[in-house]
């Protein structure tokens, strides 16, 4: 009976180690996704680098990376959350006000605000001159987030905060991703990922590179 039990396990083993997806460092560049270039670097002592080029926008990350069976969990050098400064914020007026400080219009026009007003979710969008309006007269939580180097959207304001002002400028760390919330996954030479935050598309694939040498 022992023999047969051993026999069994030894056999479902043998099965679980065949279909095992296995991972080799290196690079892995994205497949199929028209106008958009991006890739991972891979090195066997756990680090990674990543880039994405979309038009004129540019990404860019690193870090290190662990294996949990077939996923790729990432750990970015970047802090999610933190892509806004708060210069000033002070309590003035109705509503809430919040102005976006930077001499590009174009990135000061393209901040996402995610606000709460009983529970319930509301969004804003910051107008050319960089300005988000919020009317109504309270909310316990507003969040920012840029619409075109998006990431984890930063808090700025929490329940005990009664500001209804706020001056925000923009981190350099802003055209980096922190990766939080977005694992990939091995399929045979191939990583892939769900649509996220900064890549919202479908069929996300990242092909290895095949080595010359």
């Amino acid at each position: 009976m022992k023999t047969y039990l051993i026999v069994i396990l030894s056999i479902l083993l043998n099965s679980i180690l065949m279909h095992a997806q296995k991972f080799s460092a290196g690079e892995y560049r994205l497949t199929d996704v028209r106008e958009m270039a991006s890739a991972f670097n891979f090195t066997k002592d756990g680090k990674f680098q990543f880039f994405l080029s979309y038009g004129a926008m540019d990404r860019s990350a690193s870090g290190t990376y662990k294996i949990d069976g077939d996923t790729i969990k990432l750990s970015s050098d970047k802090e999610p959350g933190k892509d806004f400064d708060i210069v000033s914020q002070r309590k003035e007026g109705s509503g809430y006000v919040i102005r976006i400080i930077d001499p590009n219009t174009i990135l000061a026009s393209n901040v996402r605000c995610i606000y709460f007003v009983n529970g319930a979710q509301f969004e804003e969008y910051s107008d050319n001159n960089g300005v988000i309006n919020i009317n109504v007269p309270a909310c316990e939580k507003i969040y920012v987030q840029h619409a075109l180097y998006a990431d984890i959207a930063s808090l700025i304001k929490d329940e005990a905060n009664t500001n209804n002002v706020f001056e925000l400028k923009l981190k350099p760390i802003l055209e980096q991703v922190s990766f939080k919330g977005v694992d990939l996954f091995i399929d045979g030479d191939a990583l892939t990922c769900l649509p996220n935050y900064f890549m919202p598309m479908e069929n996300i694939r990242f092909e290895k590179v095949k080595s010359n040498h």
